[in-house]
């Protein structure tokens, strides 16, 4: 069988497992916390929309044309939910009260507009955008944390917004480190790097009181 871009199919299928093992792990050991909980539909999130662009890669002249459109629209649309979900559980961990509310009626905005958005634009240049807001709010959240209280959840998180900041530069950039291996598959591996950080810091996540 003809594989149309192998090495960014396996990468992102390496991606996908590693984040739903993640995510797995996060979500059946939450506690009751609704800020684990969150982060855990990101990682489902996340690794759906990795798996699913792993196949678009992959299969792409195995599929017809109507295919591709809704495999990759899937894909886009999953990115966002992710999105989304780190945003609203980190608001959860680290805020309360009215700013709590605002911050995760953002997400919800954001969601909302993002996915209609993207029912009409197909670049992944807008995920990195989306995902790029999201990580500003939450690394600002987590630095803010880490001023006042100095906590290694916020640390891990900080490190996990920072390496997901040279992913995206890498994808952006177009750079490659040999034919075989281009700048999306440089993407993915920067990135499961970037989950375990992720993962590191949401499993210490506490819904915050008062």
């Amino acid at each position: 069988m003809n594989i149309a871009e192998p090495m960014t199919m396996i990468t992102d299928y390496a991606l996908a497992g590693v984040t739903a093992w993640l995510g797995l792990r996060l979500a059946t050991a939450r506690e009751g916390q609704v800020s684990r909980l969150s982060w855990a539909l990101a990682f489902a999130a996340l690794a759906f929309a990795a798996a699913l662009g792993g196949t678009y890669h992959g299969f792409a002249p195995h599929l017809s044309e109507s295919a591709l459109h809704l495999l990759w629209k899937a894909t886009l649309l999953a990115a966002g939910i992710a999105s989304f979900s780190t945003l609203a559980g980190s608001a959860t961990a680290m805020t309360t009260g009215g700013l709590r509310t605002f911050l995760v009626a953002f997400a919800v905005i954001k969601l909302v507009l993002y996915s209609a958005w993207m029912l009409g634009h197909s670049d992944f240049v807008y995920v990195i955008a989306d995902t790029g807001a999201s990580m500003a709010v939450m690394g600002a959240l987590h630095a803010c944390s880490v001023i006042r209280e100095g906590d290694r959840a916020s640390w891990l998180m900080l490190a996990g917004v920072a390496i997901s900041a040279i992913a995206a530069a890498v994808q952006a950039s177009g750079f490659a480190l040999h034919r075989h291996f281009n700048h999306n598959d440089l993407y993915h591996v920067i990135q499961i790097v970037a989950m375990m950080y992720f993962y590191g810091g949401a499993r210490r996540l506490l819904d915050r009181k008062g």
